[in-house]
């Protein structure tokens, strides 16, 4: 899963944003993309990090000014699913966004009419496989992928 993604991060960021998604910046192989870019989470086991923000969902736009419009890719992956914290995490998502920018999110395919309104992003053939899960999570994003456009081995066989 994180290869595609990473993959994916680094073919089309200089600058990322990453909402609730700490893993996938640490699992970046660009040393310069990861210097430019930024976690944005709750959890403070990050604090030390010099690219942590502590940001909380419920506040969206509590983001400090010089990071509005400032990246090129922002990566969401929030810990609810619902319309409300979508929502949420959309006005964060535009805040941080420069124009033009790409999206890439995580969430179950029944929000995806939501998410097109509030994002334009579109569901994306690529499925992660996350063993233990009640529901099966796609990724949508605002633009055409390379990495997230193939089917995931994992998941679907032959």
């Amino acid at each position: 899963m994180k290869h595609n993604q990473s993959q994916e991060i680094e073919d089309n960021a200089k600058k990322a944003a990453f909402l609730s998604t700490p893993s996938l910046y640490f699992s970046l192989n660009d040393h310069h993309l990861k210097k430019s870019s930024y976690i944005f989470d709750i959890d403070t086991q990050w604090k030390k990090h010099a690219n942590f923000i502590k940001w909380d969902f419920n506040s969206p736009l509590n983001i400090p000014e010089h990071m509005w419009h400032a990246f090129d890719l922002v990566l969401i992956d929030p810990p609810f699913i619902t319309s409300e914290v979508w929502c949420k995490y959309a006005e964060a998502t535009l805040l941080l966004l420069a124009r033009g920018g790409k999206i890439i999110l995580s969430t179950v395919k029944e929000n995806a009419e939501l998410l097109n309104h509030l994002l334009n992003v579109r569901p994306q053939v690529f499925e992660p496989c996350i063993p233990h899960l009640v529901y099966q999570y796609t990724f949508f994003t605002n633009y055409q992928t390379k990495h997230l456009s193939l089917y995931n081995p994992e998941i679907y066989q032959g």
